[in-house]
């Protein structure tokens, strides 16, 4: 195996796709070919057997343990099994990847040694399934949303990265089809460059073949923002709720209601958000002191910032309640970013 890339392969359960990729490989010329069973059943054990006959390495897990783990057992195994090896590319078993493409993401990693190189599809072609394209639209979104990096195609499985990147891509957190989602993420965050070419956009019976779940992994995927959602309306409503009981109940004056009202609703539904988002939406288990400290300046500065936005927009021909609506969701964007970012970092 004397290539200075490795081709890593996760296989769940592949059909003869994976032998005809791996053999148009060989041809072009790449011999360092590792391929991780991730507990495929007892029918498709002699396409791994097959495999091994080739000359390829293959990894074995026991049982479906996902397919980020299986990237993961791919690149610990290229450390303990092949030597020289300078970058890893990582490809799908279920033909979505020509040969062609898998070799010249490695020529542009040899080119490019620095990036993380990603095949993109055009998704704009007529044989991509519905599915596929608006996932990836939301994605993308997204992505650009939180990161500030625009990228095309963030769920390709083609990549290509340097093997100064091998802690990286091993710490990185998840196990199923957030995993890479998340590699993305965390490489936009930590300014790792990347690297685009374009790569056959490639559905095979509209992909039928494929292991993603569009509900459960959708949700692996998006779960940190959903959950800052579904927390945010449950403290909206508890705001909500607070604000009404207090200004019909309190026997003072209007004005003085409405303000003791507001600022008691706000600091309960706050420090609810807090402890909520704490726990459950970013999961960080850290010492409080700190995050309260910089949750309470977050909250404050959002607070100044959403008055002030409204006052700055208040010549628009727009009501009141429209402006703060807008305002009030640039920032809600922008606060989920913050408490990801800096106010609930896991250091």
């Amino acid at each position: 195996m004397g290539n200075s890339n490795v081709v890593i392969i996760p296989a769940l359960n592949p059909d003869e796709h994976l032998i005809t990729l791996v053999t148009e490989l060989q041809t072009l010329g790449q011999t360092s070919i590792v391929v991780i069973d991730d507990g495929s059943s007892a029918d498709h054990q002699t396409i791994f057997h097959r495999l091994e006959t080739m000359g390829c390495l293959v990894c074995r897990h026991i049982t479906n343990l996902g397919k980020g783990e299986a990237l993961k057992t791919g690149i610990r195994m290229t450390g303990e099994k092949i030597s020289g090896v300078r970058g890893y590319i990582t490809a799908d078993a279920d033909g979505q990847h020509q040969a062609s493409d898998i070799i010249h993401v490695a020529a542009t990693l040899d080119a490019h040694p620095e990036s993380i190189i990603l095949g993109v599809r055009d998704f704009s072609k007529n044989n991509v399934p519905r599915k596929s394209w608006f996932g990836n639209s939301v994605t993308s979104f997204l992505f650009h949303l939180t990161t500030g990096v625009r990228c095309r195609d963030t769920q390709t499985g083609l990549r290509g990265f340097s093997t100064a990147l091998t802690e990286f891509a091993l710490t990185t957190p998840g196990s199923r089809y957030e995993y890479e989602m998340n590699f993305l993420l965390e490489a936009a965050k930590r300014k790792f460059p990347f690297y685009s070419i374009p790569i056959e956009t490639i559905y095979y019976d509209r992909n039928t073949a494929s292991h993603f779940h569009p509900f459960t992994d959708s949700y692996r995927i998006y779960k940190t923002p959903l959950k800052f959602v579904a927390t945010s309306l449950v403290c909206a409503a508890a705001d909500l709720i607070i604000f009404t009981l207090m200004s019909n109940f309190l026997s003072t004056s209007t004005l003085e209601r409405v303000l003791l009202a507001t600022i008691t609703a706000r600091l309960f539904s706050g420090a609810l958000n807090f402890f909520i988002n704490r726990i459950w939406s970013f999961n960080t288990h850290q010492v409080w002191q700190g995050q309260a400290m910089r949750y309470g300046a977050l909250f404050f500065s959002q607070m100044i910032a959403s008055w002030l936005l409204v006052w700055t927009f208040s010549f628009l021909p727009l009501p009141l309640t429209a402006t703060k609506a807008i305002v009030d969701t640039a920032l809600f964007v922008v606060s989920y970013i913050l408490q990801r970012d800096w106010v609930f970092r896991k250091r």
